[in-house]
């Protein structure tokens, strides 16, 4: 590659990364933007309560991902082999089936709730709030799983710029209707969860702006000539499944955690968690704007069998995730107290907790971003079973650790994600040592 096509290069990275920063808002700071709101127009409970559906869009998340995001990676990858009606038919399954899932689950939310909710919450004075909040949620189901599957599928064929567009609009939306429902209108938490929604909505109908173009590759095709539907949904699930599997590991984890503290210490204890967790949804926004990158320009490479390309997409990634993330802790660690109060926190004693929590949190993610992207790559060099481990481990190891933590030296719960994310860390080390797997040569000169 010389050095007009590395700059021209360049410049598309940084497209494709910009754009997949800004179509990360939809899942990292719509919830984010939610709590703030919430906290200064409803209180601290209506923050910790939104923190308790979490593991809802979570599991959601993690259906977009086996359906939708190992799809996405399918799709660039026949892009790249210029065999368009293949592209065509994987993009409809993966559509079709989140938009049934979403159905499905919207079928659910029509029928328990109730026990949806005393799944995650078994506190008394925080369920009304919870269950408020989840109700909204669960009714506008189709319109998350359509949202983050259109929105991968598009900036894939060509429209990053697009679906940035789109996401803008749609947080934006989601913003002022916060606004308009809770103050306005007096709909409370559940106002909240409506805004997203119809946030999520426009998006979804700017983004059909993408098929107008004549160029675009994401037509409707419901058969292939040569791969049949079985074996078409198995790849489809076969990319999507060490993602889907960490997601799967992220949604017990919360749910485990948010157990765990609020078990621990109280409502002021998982207050402090429900910032730390919104504190994790800037950290998510780099790390799935990388991610995004190397899965949809990243695999449009492997498909052209573009090795120094491939390995370009890589260390810019790594760089900028480094970056990224020396910059919110130094925000952080400077003074926790802005992020505290942003949420509406008041009380002294929550205030410490959450200023005590915070900076320990804010080292704990690195570990953790470093470790899923690392995931990613171990996908695309077709070391599944190394992936599988990482995707397994990512959260599960957090859970005993927790729940030693806070049996036998409960004072030092908030180091309990450090503690696991350095264990996994090592162990990852060790066995790519043993296994003799080699792909770091790939990030070097």
């Amino acid at each position: 590659m010389n050095t007009e096509e590395r700059k021209e290069f360049n410049k598309v990275y940084w497209r494709f990364l910009w754009s997949a920063i800004l179509i990360a808002l939809s899942g990292c700071l719509g919830n984010v933007v939610d709590a703030i709101i919430v906290g200064n127009l409803i209180g601290e409970d209506a923050v910790s309560a939104i923190n308790l559906t979490r593991p809802v869009v979570q599991f959601m998340y993690t259906l977009n991902m086996l359906l939708a995001t190992g799809a996405g990676i399918l799709v660039g990858v026949e892009i790249g082999k210029k065999n368009m009606p293949r592209a065509a038919y994987f993009y409809t399954l993966s559509m079709a089936a989140c938009l049934i899932v979403g159905l499905l689950i919207t079928a659910a939310g029509l029928f328990c709730p109730g026990t949806a909710t005393g799944w995650l919450c078994n506190n008394a004075h925080l369920y009304q709030l919870t269950f408020d909040y989840l109700s909204i949620m669960l009714l506008g189901a189709p319109a998350y799983m359509v949202m983050w599957a259109l929105s991968t599928m598009v900036g894939v064929d060509g429209s990053p710029r697009l679906v940035s567009i789109a996401i803008l609009i749609d947080n934006a939306v989601n913003l002022s209707l916060d606004i308009v429902f809770i103050q306005f209108f007096g709909w409370g938490i559940a106002g909240s969860s409506s805004a997203t929604i119809v946030g999520h909505v426009v998006g979804i109908v700017i983004m059909f702006w993408h098929f107008r173009y004549k160029d675009n590759h994401l037509q409707l095709l419901f058969r292939d000539v040569e791969l049949k539907l079985k074996n078409a949904f198995s790849q489809i699930i076969s990319q999507g499944a060490p993602l889907a599997i960490a997601s799967v590991c992220l949604t017990l984890l919360l749910y485990n955690a948010n157990s765990i503290v609020l078990g621990t210490l109280g409502r002021t204890g998982i207050f402090a968690f429900a910032v730390c967790m919104n504190l994790l949804q800037i950290y998510n926004l780099f790390l799935a704007g990388v991610c995004r990158t190397i899965q949809s320009l990243g695999a449009i490479q492997v498909g052209k069998g573009d090795n120094e390309a491939f390995g370009l997409v890589l260390r810019k990634s790594f760089s900028f995730i480094t970056a990224a993330m020396i910059l919110i802790c130094i925000v952080v660690w400077v003074d926790p107290n802005v992020i505290s109060r942003l949420f509406g926190a008041s009380n002294p004693d929550i205030l410490a907790e959450s200023n005590h929590a915070l900076r320990i949190f804010s080292l704990s993610f690195i570990p953790f971003c470093y470790i899923y992207v690392i995931m990613i790559v171990y996908k695309l060099y077709a070391h599944h079973r190394m992936a599988l481990f990482i995707s397994f481990a990512l959260s599960l190891t957090v859970i005993p650790v927790l729940w030693l933590v806070s049996h036998f030296a409960s004072e030092l719960l908030w180091y309990s994600y450090l503690i696991a994310y350095a264990i996994e860390a090592l162990f990852i080390v060790v066995i790519h040592r043993m296994s003799n797997l080699k792909f770091i040569s790939q990030l070097k000169t």
